[in-house]
Order: structure tokens, then C-alpha cells, then sequence
């Protein structure tokens, strides 16, 4: 067989691959619960659904978010992940090993996650690696025609997030963003209820996160350990040494590589007060805050309010503490809106509360999802498979996705803004047709950041 008619015939297979896997999954609705309906298990649906009709998904970042995911991914009877990739030969071991007893079948460890996007039978690609990579790593899966699950927030600065959706318009790629709180039925349901009007005209939002996290210390340059390419790990960013005190979470704390608590946890909050006020970029934003709780080698705040106002005469603010675990209406996770006739809140998980003008409880949604043992899945897990059945949705039937890319960059975007306020010390005036700063040329600076040469992201 000569080598182009090979090419051919491998193109074909991979079509009529994808063509079946259209087919075939198009009557599965009934996924898009996550296995809540009655009766549903998907240890037997995958007997049905052979390996070759799956959605075919390679892992990029597997030590902490990464393997929630991957476990996740791999109990939905629809998908198979093929490959995992990781800078950590230890988190990408273990994660390997914990699909394998899930699916019943071992992905290929492929370390630079490149190489698993030549993989023409790699349907999706799973991005969970530091912020730094999280838009330069969907942006190559983009050119690579892979469809991208992409952790939040969807970019490390505003520049990164404009040239993600450019890409995305321009491929054609299915991107869904890891707002899973979009999927969730009562939390949509109550979003729902402020848009069509329960608590009146809603006119202010109020979102936080609260944390007890520890000191990081004063880190030491010291030798990379030798399970860890920390080349690959830095990536996109311009290079700098390895600090004991860097790996695998303190990263969030550092500008060059993380964006700090508002993007960290900020960004669940902000998106749906964003979606429930229906707007879309702000026209002021203002920040106040600072690393108050101790001294070490922690840039980003710990302690931080954003405030952004609206064309449409309304605001929203967000409340953030990584260092003092106190919480706020009796939570450590929320959001409140308030109206002219009430307020309604939702809390961390799937559920909220409708309170009239005088503070009485009018009504109460609690979470109601029905766990089935056989699903093997945690409640946690079968809330965030709705989220991941909506992207399966997206690329298999050109579903609406619950959390586009678009819509990740807009409510990305209002954190990054209030970052921005911070850093540069001032209000910033904002475009509101577009999310970009006007005649601040000190806050323009942190709109974009410089990149290791030869890794700069491109549409």
C-alpha cells in the first residue's frame, strides 16, 4: 500500500469515526443529567458504547483540578481519555493508574501534551495546567482542530483571552470553559428567577470566597527535582528559577504565572453575577487590598474587593480573604442579588434562598439531585458531569454550550479588570462595548504580558 493512498484510508476511518460517533450518540440524551435518571449505569451503557464510538479526550495538567477531571471524564460512558499529559511524572502516574480502574483500559502517558494533539484520533483536549498555560495551551489545540474543556479562568490577562476567542471563531472548535456552575439545575433555576424578574429589577450583586490558607514562606533556589520538567512547566512564560516553594499550588500566588484568589475562586462568583445582572462589561472598576496577612514571598493579594458599575445602572462587587477564614451569610462561597422588591442568594452548592424586603424567607431551593450508587459518582461529580455532557453536546450536536468562550473571557475579564485596578492604583474607566481600559496608559501595561520567545500565542 503506497504511503498517500495509507494517509487516505486513515482519514476516512478517522471521519467515519467521528460520523458514527455522531450518530450513535446522538440519542443519548439522557446523559446530559450525568446519570441521574433512574436506573442508569454506566458500567453497563459502556458495554453497549464500544471504545472506538467514545469521545476520544487527552489530559494536560493532572496533579490536583486536573485528576477531579480526569476521574470525572473517565466515569462518563460517552468518553474514553486516551492520553495524559503532565510535567510531574509522579501527579501523571497516579492519574493514569486511577483511569485505568475506572474505564478499564490505560491511557498512553505522553509528558508534552504537543505530541497527544498529533494524535488524529484525539477528540477533546482537557486543560487543568497553572493559568499561564491555560489560553496558549487552547489556542495550540484549536490550530491542532481539537475541541478544548478548559479550566477557569480562560486566560492569564485580557490580551490572551481576545486571542482565545479569535481562535475559537476562526476553527470552529468547540471550547467550554469550567464555569460548572452554569450546568448546575438549581443554580441556573435561580439565576433563571432574578433574570425574569422574582426579586424585582435587580440592580446590585454581592460575591465572595473565604480561606484560611497558610504562610508560603521565603522560598530557596534550589536544584529541579528530578520528576518534574520545569521547562515545559514554565512554558509560555518568560523563564525563571525554581524556588522550593513554587510547586504545585503556591504558583496562584506569584503575577508571572498565577492571577491570584480573583481569578483562583473569583471567577465562579463573578460569572454568575455577571449572567444574572445580564451584562456584559462594565463601563468603572475600582480595587482595593494587598498581602496583609503575612510577609513571604505571596504577590498577589490576600485580601481583595473589586467593584465594578454597569451602563445599565447596576454593579456588583466581590469580596475576597485567602487568609482569614470568617465567613459571609454563612458562607464561605456565595453570591447575593438584590432588587427592588427582595433578595436571592446562592450559596456554594446547588441550591438558594429567596428573602422578601423585611429579611423573610420567602423560598427555599435545596439541592435535589438524586444520587444512583451504580453511577459510582460523588454528588459533586454528578453535578459537574451535566457540565461536561454539555460540552459532549457541543461537539457531537452542535448543542449550545452552557459556558462558551466567549461568555469565559467576558466574566474572566471583570477579574483580571479588578487586578488590573489594584496593581496600577487607580479607577479604571472601561469601553463597555468591548472590556478595554480608556487613557490609562499606567494600567495598560498588565493588559498583555511577555512571553518566553518562540512561545508567543498567535491565532
Amino acid at each position: 500500500m503506497t504511503q498517500s493512498k495509507q494517509k487516505t484510508e486513515d482519514a476516512a476511518g478517522s471521519q467515519s469515526r467521528r460520523s458514527f460517533l455522531g450518530q450513535t450518540l446522538a440519542g443519548t440524551a439522557a446523559l446530559s443529567l450525568g446519570g441521574m435518571l433512574p436506573g442508569f449505569s454506566p458500567k453497563s451503557y459502556a458495554r453497549i458504547l464500544g471504545a472506538n464510538e467514545r469521545i476520544q479526550v487527552g489530559m494536560m495538567g493532572v496533579n490536583s483540578r486536573g485528576l477531579a477531571l480526569a476521574s470525572n471524564f473517565a466515569l462518563q460512558p460517552n468518553c474514553e481519555i486516551r492520553s495524559v499529559s503532565d510535567v510531574d511524572t509522579r501527579a501523571a502516574d497516579k492519574c493514569i493508574t486511577t483511569v485505568e480502574g475506572i474505564q478499564k483500559s490505560k491511557p498512553k502517558a505522553v509528558p508534552d501534551f504537543r505530541k497527544a494533539l498529533e494524535d488524529k484520533d484525539l477528540d477533546a483536549l482537557v486543560v487543568a495546567a497553572p493559568d499561564h498555560w491555560h489560553a496558549p495551551a487552547a489556542i495550540l489545540a484549536s490550530k491542532a482542530g481539537k475541541h478544548v474543556y478548559l479550566e477557569k479562568p480562560c486566560s492569564h490577562n485580557p490580551n490572551e483571552g481576545e486571542i482565545l476567542v479569535a481562535a475559537a471563531k476562526k476553527y470552529k472548535n468547540v471550547i467550554q470553559m469550567g464555569n460548572q456552575r452554569r450546568s448546575w439545575p438549581n443554580v441556573a433555576a435561580g439565576v433563571r428567577a432574578v433574570r425574569d424578574g422574582v426579586i424585582g429589577r435587580a440592580y446590585f450583586a454581592k460575591g465572595w470566597y473565604t480561606n484560611n490558607r497558610p504562610s508560603i514562606g521565603v522560598g530557596k533556589e534550589t536544584a529541579v527535582p528530578s520528576w518534574l520538567n520545569y521547562d515545559l512547566w514554565q512554558g509560555p512564560a518568560p523563564r525563571m528559577a525554581f524556588k522550593d516553594n513554587l510547586l504545585h499550588y503556591n504558583w496562584h500566588w506569584f503575577w508571572h504565572w498565577g492571577t491570584g484568589e480573583a481569578l483562583n475562586n473569583g471567577t465562579h462568583m463573578l460569572d454568575l453575577m455577571r449572567w444574572g445582572l445580564n451584562v456584559e462589561y462594565p463601563n468603572r472598576v475600582t480595587s482595593s487590598g494587598g498581602r496583609y496577612r503575612y510577609k513571604d514571598d505571596w504577590e498577589t493579594p490576600d485580601t481583595q474587593v473589586i467593584n465594578l458599575e454597569f451602563a445599565n445602572n447596576t454593579g456588583m462587587t466581590w469580596e475576597g480573604r485567602s487568609c482569614n477564614g470568617r465567613t459571609i451569610e454563612g458562607s464561605s462561597v456565595g453570591v447575593i442579588f438584590y432588587g427592588d422588591t427582595g433578595s436571592l442568594q446562592i450559596d456554594g452548592g446547588n441550591a438558594y434562598r429567596i428573602y422578601d424586603l423585611e429579611n423573610k424567607l420567602v423560598k427555599e431551593v435545596k439541592n435535589d439531585v438524586v444520587i444512583n450508587a451504580r453511577d459510582r459518582m460523588n454528588p459533586s461529580q454528578v453535578l459537574d458531569a451535566i457540565h461536561i455532557q454539555n460540552f459532549f453536546d457541543g461537539i457531537k450536536k452542535g448543542t449550545a454550550l452552557n459556558a462558551d468562550i466567549l461568555s469565559g473571557h467576558q466574566s474572566t475579564l471583570l477579574c483580571q479588570l479588578g487586578n488590573i485596578a489594584l496593581r496600577s492604583g487607580g479607577t479604571l474607566e472601561i469601553d463597555p462595548t468591548n472590556g478595554h481600559i480608556k487613557n490609562n496608559r499606567q494600567a495598560q501595561q498588565y493588559w498583555k504580558r511577555d512571553y518566553q520567545r518562540g512561545w508567543e500565542p498567535t491565532v
